[in-house]
């Protein structure tokens, strides 16, 4: 029988396995302490708006880019057709939203007229 082992063995055996089983417990202890739940819940929120960010960037750089390419050539000339219409709708909305403001001011000030004392002759 050399599948036979002596107690020495046996005990050796035990002895490592205890030890593998405090490692193992050791490593479960880590894994479930508040501490180490909360920081892996703060990596992974951390990298969700590291990659939503990077989503967002590289989304705001395609349309900047496609919109540059509407206003300026290849060659990195102006396209003053394109220019000057886009200007004019800018400033004429402005204008409006000037105008607009300007008139919901009046409007505000004259739902509530000021007092005027009245001189009695």
């Amino acid at each position: 029988m050399s599948d036979a082992r002596t107690p020495a063995q046996i005990e050796a055996d035990i002895a490592r396995r205890r030890q593998e089983l405090a490692v193992t417990l050791d490593e479960i202890g880590v894994r479930v302490h508040p501490k180490t739940i909360i920081g892996d819940a703060k990596a992974k929120a951390a990298s969700a708006v590291d990659r939503t960010a990077g989503r967002a960037y590289v989304s705001a750089n395609r349309v900047v880019t496609n919109v540059r390419g509407q206003f300026v050539s290849e060659e990195g000339a102006p396209r003053m057709e394109r220019i000057v219409p886009a200007a004019l709708v800018v400033v004429g909305l402005v204008a409006l939203l000037a105008l607009s403001s300007k008139s919901s001011r009046s409007s505000k000030s004259s739902k509530f007229p000021k007092c005027s004392k009245r001189r009695r002759s």
